[in-house]
C-alpha cells in the first residue's frame, strides 16, 4: 500500500487511531546525527525541517510536535555536560514551525514553548500568529524550565536544581519540593493567561469598514484584568482570535502533579506508559488528576509516547538500536518506554494500547529521518490494513482532525 490512495482524501477510519511524532534535531538517539541519512550539516537549515514534516504530512499523521528548551540538549535527566559527540545546538522550535507553515496543508504545528521564563503575553501572540499563517494548524506545548542552567540565562531568579534521588522519589512518590510546586502553578496560570488573551478579541471584532474609517469595533476588544501570584496582565491581545479560537495546548506529563497542570489548561496529554504493564495505571492517574482539579467540559485527551527504532531493508529495528548505542558508546535511555522492531509489531502494540483507551499516540523516531520515513512508508500503511487510519485527511483545523470541538465559545463574546 502507498501514499497514492492517501490523495483521494475520502476514506476515514470509524474509530480513527491518532497518530503524531515528536521531532527533536537528527532524532531521539544521541547517535542519530552519525547515520548516513542524517544530514548533520542540514540540521538547522530550512530545507532539513520542512522536509522532515513533509514526510510526516505524506503519512496523513495528525501533528508534528517539536521539541525546544532553555538548555543544551542532552540526556532527558541529565546534567549538561562538555561532551562533543552529540548534538549541542537547537534552533527555535516556534520558528521551526512559522516556516514550515506555508510549506504544507494538513498536518498540525506543535512546537514546545517554555512558561517559567517566557511571557504569556508574547506565547499568545506567537502561537496565534502561527495558527493564522497555517491556517488553523497551530498548536502550543506548555514546558516547565526547573533548572539552575535555565534560570541563569536570564538572570532575575534562581532555580534549585533537583538530584537525581530527588526526581525518582518525586516520581515514585508523586510529592514534589515546594518550588517546583511553585513552576507548575506558574505554569498553569501563564496557560491561563494565554487562553484569555486569545478571547480577549470576538471573532466579529474587525471591521474593515473603509467607508467610516472603522477597523475594529472597541467594544469587542476586552481586558483580561488577569491577577495572580506570578502575572498581572491587563489585555487586550494585539492580535485578532486566533482562526482556531483555541489553538491546541499539550504537555508532556510524569507524575500526578503535571497530570493536575495538564488537566487545568491542555486538551492533550503526552505520557510515557512502560512496555511491561501498558497505559492502564496512566489512565487511572489522569482521571484521578482531572477529577481532584474538578476539570469539567471536553476531557483531557491522553497520547503515549514511544521512541522508535523501525525496521529498515538493511537492519531490524533492535539491530540499529544495538548498533547506534554501541556508537555512542552507552545504552539509549530514555522517559518514553522504547520500541524497536517491525511496523507491523508496533501497528499491533498501537491497536492494542488504543484498545484499553488511549487517545493516540506519539511517536519519538529514534533516528529522525530513517524513522519518520518508516512510519510513513510501513507503519501507516500497516495500520490502514487493520482499518485503525485514515487514508486521507479530512479538511479543517488541528482541532477538528484531533477530534476536539471546533466552534470554542468566546468567554469575552457579549450577546
Amino acid at each position: 500500500m502507498t501514499f497514492a490512495h492517501a490523495q483521494k482524501r475520502e476514506t476515514m477510519a470509524p474509530n480513527p487511531l491518532h497518530l503524531g511524532v515528536a521531532l527533536d534535531g537528527a532524532g531521539w538517539h544521541p547517535a542519530a546525527w552519525r547515520e548516513p541519512n542524517s544530514r548533520p550539516a542540514e540540521l538547522f537549515s530550512p530545507g532539513y525541517w520542512t522536509d522532515l514534516v513533509r514526510i510526516a504530512e505524506r503519512g496523513l499523521l495528525d501533528f508534528v510536535s517539536i521539541d525546544d528548551s532553555l538548555r543544551i540538549p542532552g540526556g532527558w535527566h541529565a546534567q549538561t555536560d562538555d561532551a562533543v559527540d552529540q548534538v549541542r545546538a537547537r534552533i527555535d522550535a516556534h520558528l521551526i514551525a512559522a516556516l514550515v507553515a506555508p510549506a504544507t496543508r494538513h498536518i498540525g504545528l506543535i512546537p514546545t514553548v517554555t512558561t517559567t521564563h517566557t511571557e504569556p503575553f508574547h506565547v499568545s501572540k506567537a502561537i496565534a500568529t502561527l495558527d493564522y499563517t497555517s491556517r488553523g494548524r497551530a498548536g502550543w506545548q506548555a514546558r516547565v524550565s526547573g533548572t539552575a542552567e535555565e534560570a541563569a540565562h536570564f538572570g532575575r531568579r534562581e532555580v534549585r536544581d533537583l538530584t537525581a534521588a530527588e526526581i525518582a522519589q518525586a516520581v515514585a512518590s508523586g510529592v514534589f519540593p515546594d518550588h517546583v510546586h511553585d513552576l507548575f502553578a506558574e505554569a498553569a496560570d501563564a496557560v491561563e493567561v494565554v487562553r484569555r488573551l486569545w478571547d480577549s478579541w470576538e471573532d466579529d471584532a474587525e471591521i474593515r469598514d473603509v467607508a467610516t474609517r472603522r477597523f475594529i469595533d472597541r467594544d469587542k476588544l476586552h481586558y483580561i484584568d488577569f491577577e495572580g501570584r506570578f502575572f498581572s496582565v491587563r489585555g487586550p491581545s494585539i492580535t485578532p482570535r486566533p482562526p482556531q479560537g483555541q489553538p491546541v495546548v499539550a504537555a508532556l506529563a510524569h507524575a500526578p502533579l503535571v497530570f493536575e497542570f495538564a488537566a487545568r489548561g491542555a486538551d492533550l496529554v503526552f505520557v510515557t506508559p512502560p512496555r511491561e504493564t501498558g497505559p492502564a495505571a496512566v489512565l487511572e492517574q489522569v482521571a484521578a488528576a482531572a477529577a481532584r482539579v474538578d476539570r469539567d467540559g471536553e476531557p483531557l485527551r491522553v497520547f503515549a509516547d514511544l521512541t522508535v527504532f523501525l525496521d529498515t531493508d538493511k537492519e531490524t529495528g533492535p539491530q540499529r538500536l544495538t548498533r547506534l548505542s554501541e556508537v555512542a558508546g552507552s545504552e539509549f535511555d530514555s522517559d518514553a518506554a522504547i520500541f524497536a522492531g517491525s511496523a507491523d509489531e508496533l501497528a499491533d502494540l498501537l491497536t492494542d494500547w488504543s484498545g484499553q483507551g488511549l487517545d493516540g499516540f506519539r511517536l519519538r523516531p529514534g533516528v529522525a529521518v530513517d524513522d519518520l520515513v518508516a512510519v510513513t512508508d510501513r507503519l501507516v500503511p500497516a495500520l490502514q490494513q487493520r482499518g485503525v487510519f485514515r487514508s486521507g485527511y479530512p479538511d479543517g483545523s488541528l482541532r477538528a482532525l484531533l477530534g476536539l470541538p471546533t466552534d470554542v465559545p468566546n468567554r469575552y463574546a457579549t450577546a
